[in-house]
């Protein structure tokens, strides 16, 4: 599991990035890992904790620490399961983290878990997370009615 925080340099519009907050990043191949890493942070992610196991991300989970959002790799290396996670998340309540999945096979998630976040296909744009993350901060009276 590693931790990195982003710097305070800004971007887009007013020189403002969007504020994604801490972002749990659950992959098992450290290539994919490091590119998510580069592009949360680039799009305005406080902090991206990365853990590569089911059983790294449990221990993340159990710390109790405030998350914003889970980008979760629903075939990990250790569990071909990982979409198990989500369930978990879920119930934390209300006010659950953000969680988008990430899987080279999307027909494998069940229907019930799938709803719960966007499914990213395998090989995609990571600048496409990055995007549909920042969608899915905005705050307003609807978006506070949808959680």
């Amino acid at each position: 599991m590693s931790k990195t925080a982003v710097s305070k340099a800004g971007s887009g519009k007013n020189g403002k990035l969007p504020k994604l907050g801490r972002v749990l990043l659950v992959e098992d191949d450290a290539v994919l890992a490091m590119s998510l890493e580069d592009a949360l942070l680039s799009g305005g992610a406080e902090e991206v904790i990365i853990c590569h196991t089911m059983q790294s991300t449990m221990e993340q989970l159990e710390d109790g620490d405030r998350l914003d959002a889970i980008v979760l790799d629903v075939h990990l290396a250790d569990r071909d399961d990982g979409w198990a996670l989500a369930e978990l998340v879920d119930m934390l309540g209300p006010k659950r983290p953000w969680i988008a999945f990430s899987t080279g096979s999307p027909g494998d998630i069940p229907k019930e878990i799938a709803q719960m976040g966007p499914i990213f296909e395998k090989p995609y744009d990571p600048e496409q997370l990055v995007q549909v993350m920042a969608a899915g901060r905005k705050r307003g009276l609807f978006s506070r009615l949808l959680r």
